[in-house]
């Protein structure tokens, strides 16, 4: 582009689009796209932005336009149900979950396309739950035209998609309560009201509840026929470090396989998965019950996207899965939810 001053533009065409701001408005918008012929009557208005000069588009500049950049990146960074904007705005293009689900970021090729310098690609965390139409990702470079070579870096680290949502499978699930307390009618009941809540905001129909007594083969009976029916069971009230606890011994019991007896996030230590089949069978001690986010919430997304979490992500999890006890919780955004 070259650069000429506002007298000598008129007839002249806008190399870039051009910003207009108004903080007492609160208004952020393009008062010039870019391909704009300039007319006399734009040189006050230009003025009033803070402009004496701009930049013209010259034909044959080997350099690549920021508008042409994120077009041609764009389709490369979308991969399953990912939608994207058709035409840049102010040179950038962002990116929208077309379905619920979890957001999957190639997080070592995105850090090698951020770190050419000229590209700017900011995302959403890796695996954070999304729903259909929230921006995931944005991509533009950041001066106003690149070399080739830079574009040609980009898409090599792009030959396949960067960028995708994994919808949800899980749709129905079943509760188990456990505890003679419960049992007995002693004490009502939270857990099944409480998780039915959170399960609702993912579509999830709770199609089972039970409440049983600590008896081992009652519950581990309960468990075999929840799983014939649900894709994904909790079994609530006896997973705390009490030695007569008797639920994750239950689960055993009917079959279901855990790699990881608890996590490090608090709270929530003792949030337990095992797997029986592709049915996911989860331990959710009484912390569930009574605060806001625990570790259930942490994992429940991924496990609802059918995912069997591995091994090692439980024991990463301590870094950033301290809960700072908010009084307005910020799940899924603060440091603690996106542990996972």
């Amino acid at each position: 582009m070259r650069k000429v001053l506002l007298e000598d533009a008129i007839g002249l065409r806008l190399g870039h689009d051009i910003t207009e701001v108004k903080t007492d408005k609160k208004i952020k918008r393009c008062a010039f796209k870019r391909g704009h012929i300039i007319t006399g009557e734009d040189i006050d208005r230009l003025h009033n932005l803070g402009k004496h000069s701009i930049f013209v588009w010259e034909e044959g500049n080997e350099e690549i336009h920021e508008d042409d950049a994120a077009k041609t990146i764009a389709p490369l960074i979308a991969g399953d149900n990912i939608r994207f904007d058709k035409e840049p705005s102010e040179g950038k293009i962002s990116f929208y979950a077309s379905c619920n689900g979890i957001f999957k970021v190639d997080v070592e090729r995105l850090y090698r396309i951020n770190s050419l310098e000229i590209p700017s690609l900011p995302t959403l965390h890796n695996n954070f739950p999304v729903e259909t139409d929230k921006q995931v990702a944005a991509f533009r470079i950041i001066p106003l035209s690149c070399e080739p070579t830079i574009i040609d870096r980009v898409i090599a680290n792009l030959e396949e998609p960067l960028i995708s949502v994994k919808p949800y499978k899980f749709k129905k699930a079943g509760i188990i309560v456990t505890g003679n307390e419960v049992y007995e009618g002693r004490i009502k009941d939270g857990f099944v009201p409480k998780l039915s809540r959170l399960l609702k905001n993912y579509n999830v129909e709770v199609i089972k509840t039970a409440i049983l007594p600590d008896q081992k083969d009652e519950i581990s009976a309960a468990v075999r026929t929840f799983i014939s029916a649900c894709d994904l069971v909790f079994v609530t009230g006896g997973t705390s470090v009490d030695p007569d606890d008797v639920t994750v011994a239950a689960l055993q019991d009917a079959g279901v396989e855990y790699d990881v007896k608890g996590n490090p996030i608090q709270p929530g230590n003792n949030f337990t998965i095992g797997f029986k089949g592709d049915v996911a069978v989860c331990a959710v001690p009484a912390a569930a019950l009574f605060f806001k986010a625990t570790a259930l919430n942490v994992f429940l997304p991924r496990l609802l996207a059918g995912e069997k979490i591995p091994r090692e992500v439980f024991h990463r999890s301590g870094h950033g899965g301290l809960c700072h006890f908010c009084k307005t919780c910020q799940f899924p955004i603060c440091p603690f939810s996106v542990s996972s």
